[in-house]
């Protein structure tokens, strides 16, 4: 298991590096990490061997220098030269009491603030009208969540947009589709001159059964596709009842979709949709041609964005990258070409520095082409946006997880099937059996979408991974509900300890558990810098899961409220306090709330 540095390994960095310095070697030569076992001090430096190489001289000589330079320094108890040349460092206790009461302290837990916020959005989940999510909306939702989560708690000024589909073809398919089915309705009355009724005529079920339907049927008939064609051209020129009839779409879609992010503990600060920007498309076309990057391609518009030539399959060359097709050849903007509006819209209305999309990393050429336009044309620049791919949640099998019957499960069946689970499993476990049915119901919902979100955000997000639900509710290993009872279990803790009036005090680190644990909170830092820079939840997940091993070592080596020293109480308290804090701010940043008591 490989442990994250922290704060005390910047101070010990700044006091090797200046030595290595001082021997005429680069600075970052003094960088340290944890040491792999106790008796090789709190922390390793390898420098030494590749100065070693640098000046031709043995590594071990250059150890030896080093730890003459810096041997006595304030905080340093010791340190050793072993082996081929590698640097032991022992902390001195106060060096470690002054961080551990650093983070009790510290209502961010020892987490930094970025030096310069930026404004930025996060685009994740991608609902659509008319469509129930599935599972494969499940990763774009929660890791775009958390990273919401993280680059907001850095100090960033962060705005999550769901990017509602609510335009386009599809909706003139769904206005054709219940023409047919209820041609009396006043929305098709083109002489209609009433308000219309402020109640849908159609539920989100009645979209779900449409839709379908008419996907299939415009496959086959020709008339019925000139049908759709024209209803969706007579929607975005604006006609009234049709204008009418697709705000019931969105708002039945969207009402039903809030209750499913709810479920996940999601929200948004933004529900914009492609719809937003329709009417700056004309504009930005105009804008690219007038800029001379908007070409005719067999009698479409496209920007080409490619680099280099490269081999194509015919034996001759293609773009390296494809061009963004703007308009079609049949004069209808296109997908790109929306993302290429929102993109402006996000600079021009929001200011944004940096946009990441959360989306299928199967996507990822569409983004490059839509990026490169973006940059070409003066928006947003190409480093400015990111595409946050990630792999697919998979079945047994290895393949996209499905239903028994071979079909994309739903969303809201997913989590009901997580919940239902999650109850038997504490109810066999014989967890919070004493407590209330309404309150074991909501313990039961906190673990299971622990359990869902946790499986996920532990895995990086460009590889994919095997749904196990059984393994995923264990209150044993790497898993949200061990996270979950390792956060209870504290807090009982301090429950007990408010009965016998037992108060938390100053730390003072004594015992190898408390070191190992207060070591491990130092760690928070560098690991929520790594889930920031890297775009990665999983690094902070990794973090969480090291905090609770860490804790749970403590708990067993090191009595708390049994301790015979009321100091030694006091301080065991207090470090299990801290412990408490960072590991809550930790799981909110996953987006997972842990529960008062099992």
């Amino acid at each position: 298991m490989q442990l994250q540095q922290g704060q005390l390994a910047k101070i010990i960095g700044l006091s090797l590096g200046n030595a290595f310095v001082a021997i005429g070697l680069p600075y970052e030569l003094g960088q340290s990490g944890r040491a792999t076992k106790r008796e090789f001090g709190d922390f390793q430096c390898n420098g030494a061997m590749a100065g070693g190489k640098t000046l031709g001289k043995n590594p071990r000589e250059i150890a030896t220098q080093i730890a003459a330079l810096i041997a006595g320094q304030t905080g340093i108890e010791k340190i050793e030269v072993a082996g081929p040349g590698f640097l032991n460092i022992f902390l001195e206790p106060t060096l470690l009491n002054n961080r551990a009461n650093e983070i009790l302290d510290d209502d961010r837990a020892g987490a930094e603030i970025v030096p310069v916020p930026r404004k930025i959005v996060v685009d994740y989940a991608g609902p659509n009208v008319a469509k129930s999510m599935h599972v494969g909306h499940l990763r774009a939702t929660i890791i775009g969540d958390s990273l919401k989560r993280i680059f907001r708690f850095r100090g960033d000024e962060v705005l999550g947009d769901a990017h509602f589909g609510d335009w386009g073809f599809q909706m003139g398919l769904l206005i054709a589709s219940l023409a047919q089915e209820q041609p009396d309705l006043p929305y098709f009355d083109e002489n209609h001159t009433d308000a219309y009724p402020e109640i849908s005529p159609v539920t989100l079920a009645d979209l779900e059964r449409i839709y379908p339907q008419a996907a299939a049927k415009v496959k086959v008939d020709e008339n019925y596709r000139n049908e759709a064609r024209k209803a969706t051209a007579e929607l975005q020129a604006g006609r009234a009842g049709y204008r009418a009839l697709w705000a019931h779409f969105v708002t039945v879609s969207r009402e039903a979709l809030k209750r499913e992010f709810a479920a996940l503990g999601v929200e948004f600060d933004l529900w914009l949709g492609e719809s937003d920007v329709d009417h700056l498309i004309p504009g930005m076309v105009e804008d690219l041609a007038k800029k001379g990057i908007l070409v005719d391609d067999q009698g479409a518009k496209v920007v080409f964005v490619h680099d280099k030539m490269v081999p194509a399959k015919d034996g001759g060359e293609r773009p390296n990258v494809p061009p963004l097709l703007v308009i079609s050849s049949e004069g209808s903007a296109m997908y790109g070409t929306t993302d290429l509006a929102t993109i402006l819209d996000r600079k021009n209305r929001f200011q944004a520095e940096l946009v990441l999309y959360c989306v299928d990393q199967r996507q990822s050429e569409h983004f490059e082409t839509v990026f490169r336009a973006s940059d070409k044309a003066g928006y947003l620049r190409r480093d400015q946006l990111e595409h946050i791919g990630f792999g697919t949640m998979n079945g047994k099998d290895g393949k996209p997880f499905k239903t028994r019957e071979g079909g994309v499960l739903k969303l809201h069946d997913l989590i009901t099937m997580v919940r239902t689970k999650a109850a038997d499993k504490l109810q066999e476990a014989g967890v919070a059996k004493d407590l209330p049915a309404e309150e074991r119901a909501q313990i039961g919902d906190m673990v299971g979408i622990a359990a869902l979100k946790f499986a996920d955000l532990q895995n990086f997000r460009g590889t994919s991974y095997v749904f196990d639900l059984d393994k995923f509710l264990s209150f044993e290993g790497k898993t949200g509900p061990y996270l979950l009872y390792a956060c209870v279990r504290i807090k009982a803790i301090m429950r007990k300890a408010a009965e016998q009036g037992v108060i938390a005090g100053e730390i003072m680190i004594a015992e190898e558990a408390e070191r190992e644990l207060l070591l491990t909170l130092d760690g928070f830092e560098l690991a929520l810098s790594g889930a920031y820079e890297k775009r990665a939840p999983h690094i902070l997940a990794d973090h969480a899961y090291n905090l609770a091993g860490a804790f749970s070592a403590f708990y067993a080596n090191c009595p708390i409220l049994a301790a015979s020293n009321g100091a030694v109480r006091a301080s065991r308290l207090a470090l299990a306090s801290a412990t408490l804090k960072q590991l809550e701010i930790a799981l909110d940043l996953l987006g997972i709330q842990a529960p008062e008591r099992m």
